[in-house]
């Protein structure tokens, strides 16, 4: 895998967030850890949206604060991952989505980015005074079930989700001291 850094999303990247949305739409796939991105065509909207969701005065009633990521590989500065950090629940997120969203472009995947922008976004967690985390991921997904394991991720339970009728894994990991040392 090549080196990758996370980073606040900004207009800079508007194309590339506009191609890497359109990368999924083509492909099918969920667009997990990027908010409303797959209903917000224009780029400049969706940035608005992550900055208003940065602070509980300015976050939509229903909706929690949240920390958007860019997974960003250094060697040509392309957008090959997103990751949200939600830094408390709703009762949705509590029980179905958790307090971390991650997604890769399908054109990057299987390189190791999930796991990498999973580990980097820990201390940020943490740094918003969260003790432990939860991520969730279907439970066919094994691509996201390693990434979680990988970062110290420790399996609770199974859950039905209703409304897309999705059978979720919901894991945790502890972010003390001591037990993030040893990844």
């Amino acid at each position: 895998m090549e080196h990758l850094i996370l980073v606040e999303p900004k207009p800079a990247f508007s194309e590339q967030i506009a191609a890497y949305r359109q990368e999924f739409l083509d492909e099918g796939g969920s667009m997990d850890g990027t908010g409303s991105l797959r209903s917000m065509a224009d780029p400049a909207e969706w940035l608005a949206q992550v900055e208003a969701l940065k602070r509980e005065e300015t976050t939509p009633v229903n909706w929690v604060p949240s920390t958007q990521l860019l997974g960003i590989r250094m060697s040509d500065g392309r957008i090959v991952g997103m990751i949200q950090i939600r830094h408390r629940f709703n009762e949705f997120l509590e029980k179905f989505g958790g307090n971390i969203g991650y997604s890769v472009r399908p054109s990057e995947r299987r390189r190791g980015y999930a796991s990498e922008m999973l580990r980097q976004c820990l201390p940020r967690c943490r740094a918003l005074g969260l003790t432990r985390v939860l991520i969730t991921c279907l439970r066919e997904n094994e691509g996201s079930r390693r990434t979680i394991l990988s970062n110290g991720g420790v399996y609770e339970s199974t859950v039905f989700e209703p409304r897309e009728e999705e059978h979720l894994e919901r894991y945790w990991i502890d972010l003390s001291e001591k037990k993030t040392a040893m990844l």
